[in-house]
C-alpha cells in the first residue's frame, strides 16, 4: 500500500511508462534491462508504452558508444524518449571546447573516448589539442545529433521526468536547463509536495529512493553493477533491476506501491 502522506500520482488510463536510470556506459546491463522490459511489457497486456531514459547514458562505464547505438536502435523499434543529463552536456561541449574536454576527462570521459576506438597508447601520448581532434573525428555525426536532440523535461500524468531534479517552487515551464541537468540541493532535501512527483537520476543511492514528492532511481550502474528501471501504470509503481553478480546478470523485480 502507498505510505501515508505520500502524494497521489498516476498515469492516464491505458498508458505505461518504464523509466531507466543512469546507464553510464554499461551496455551489458542495458541489454539485459531492455530484454526484461520487452518481456514485462508483453506480459502486462496492451497499453500505450513509453520508455524514458533519464540521461547520463555515457561516461565512466566501458562502452558509451555501444549504449548510444543501442538506444538509437531501440528508438527505431518502440517509443523511447531520452532526457539530457549533465554527462551528455559534457560529451557535446568537449567536442569544441578545450577546457570542457579537460572537465569531461576528469569525470569519466576517458572511458567514453576509448570506447570510440582510440588506442590507450595514443590517448596517453596525445596533447589536449590532438586528443580533441581525435575525439571529434571518432564520434559519428549521427551520435552528436542524437545526443543534441535529448529532451530536458517530460510530463506524463502526475509525473515529471528529469535527469537531476527541479528547482522547488518553480513551474515546469520556468525550470532552468542547468538545474534540470545538475541540481542536487535544495531539491534532494525538499520535503513538501511538488506539482508532480518527480522521477530522476543523477544522485546515486543504494536502492530506489521514494521520498513521496520524488523518486530517485540512479543505483550507480557503472560502479555497483545495478541498473534500475521504474515501471509505472495507473497508480502502481514497481521496478526491474539488472543486477550483476558472480554468476552473471539477473533481473530482480519488486513492487513499490499498488
Amino acid at each position: 500500500m502507498r505510505k501515508k502522506g505520500k502524494p497521489e500520482a498516476s498515469l492516464p488510463a491505458g498508458q505505461r511508462v518504464y523509466a531507466i536510470g543512469d546507464i553510464h556506459g554499461r551496455l551489458d546491463l542495458f541489454e539485459e534491462l531492455i530484454e526484461a522490459i520487452e518481456n514485462d511489457d508483453a506480459d502486462a497486456g496492451e497499453a500505450e508504452t513509453t520508455v524514458i531514459l533519464l540521461g547520463d547514458l555515457v561516461d565512466r562505464g566501458p562502452d558509451s558508444r555501444g549504449v548510444i547505438e543501442r538506444a538509437m536502435r531501440w528508438q527505431q523499434e518502440r517509443k523511447v524518449r531520452c532526457l539530457a543529463g549533465n554527462h551528455e552536456q559534457m560529451f557535446l561541449e568537449a567536442l569544441d571546447k578545450k577546457q570542457s574536454l579537460r572537465h569531461f576527462i576528469r569525470f569519466g570521459g576517458k572511458e567514453t573516448i576509448l570506447s570510440y576506438g582510440i588506442e590507450k597508447s595514443i590517448y596517453r601520448e596525445a596533447s589536449m589539442e590532438t586528443l580533441q581532434e581525435l575525439y571529434r573525428a571518432a564520434v559519428p555525426k549521427e551520435h552528436v545529433e542524437f545526443l543534441d536532440g535529448f529532451e530536458r523535461l517530460i510530463e506524463i500524468g502526475g509525473y515529471i521526468f528529469v535527469h537531476a531534479g527541479i528547482q522547488p517552487g518553480v513551474s515546469a515551464a520556468e525550470q532552468k536547463r542547468k538545474d534540470l541537468l545538475w541540481i542536487r540541493e535544495p531539491f534532494l532535501s525538499y520535503a513538501k509536495p511538488h506539482s508532480h512527483v518527480v522521477i530522476h537520476g543523477h544522485t546515486i543511492t543504494d536502492k530506489v529512493e521514494d521520498r513521496g514528492n520524488r523518486i530517485g532511481i540512479d543505483t550507480g550502474a557503472y560502479m555497483t553493477g545495478r541498473l534500475t528501471a521504474l515501471a509505472l501504470e495507473g497508480t502502481t509503481r514497481r521496478y526491474l533491476a539488472a543486477v550483476e553478480g558472480k554468476k552473471g546478470t539477473k533481473i530482480k523485480e519488486k513492487v513499490l506501491t499498488e
